[in-house]
C-alpha cells in the first residue's frame, strides 16, 4: 500500500487492564484495524498519567501499578479511519478517542534481504 499525502491520525487512550470479549482492548483494537485492511497500528505504554477518574497510574517501583496508561495509533486515509469508528465506539467504555489531520510524508515496506 502506497499513502502519502492527506491522512487521519487516530489515538485511543485507555488503561492496560481494559478489555473487550476476553483479550486485552489493545489487542482487540489492533486485530481490528487489521482486519478492516488499515495501513497499521502502535501501540505505546505510559510510565504514568491519569483520566477522567483522576486516579494516578505509575510505574515507579514504589506505587507499581496493573493499570498503565496504554495508547493505541493508528494513521490511515480518513474513510478507512471512518470505518473503524463504529467499533471504537462500541469496544471502548471508557477512555478517550482522538482524530486529527495528518500529512503522510512517507509510508514505505521496507523489503527484506534475502
Amino acid at each position: 500500500m502506497k499513502m502519502e499525502g492527506q491522512g487521519k491520525l487516530l489515538r485511543i487512550y485507555f488503561g492496560e487492564s481494559d478489555r473487550w470479549e476476553g483479550k486485552p482492548l489493545y489487542e482487540a483494537i489492533v486485530l481490528k484495524a487489521r482486519e478492516l485492511g488499515l495501513a497499521g497500528a502502535t501501540v505505546l505504554r505510559g510510565l504514568e498519567g491519569f483520566g477522567a477518574s483522576s486516579r494516578i497510574h505509575t510505574a515507579r517501583l514504589l506505587r507499581l501499578s496493573d493499570d498503565l496508561p496504554l495508547i493505541v495509533e493508528i494513521v490511515d486515509r480518513a474513510e478507512r479511519i471512518d470505518a473503524l469508528l463504529p467499533h471504537l465506539d462500541a469496544m471502548v467504555g471508557g477512555g478517550l478517542v482522538t482524530l486529527e489531520n495528518v500529512e503522510v510524508i512517507a509510508y514505505r515496506h521496507r523489503a527484506t534481504e534475502p
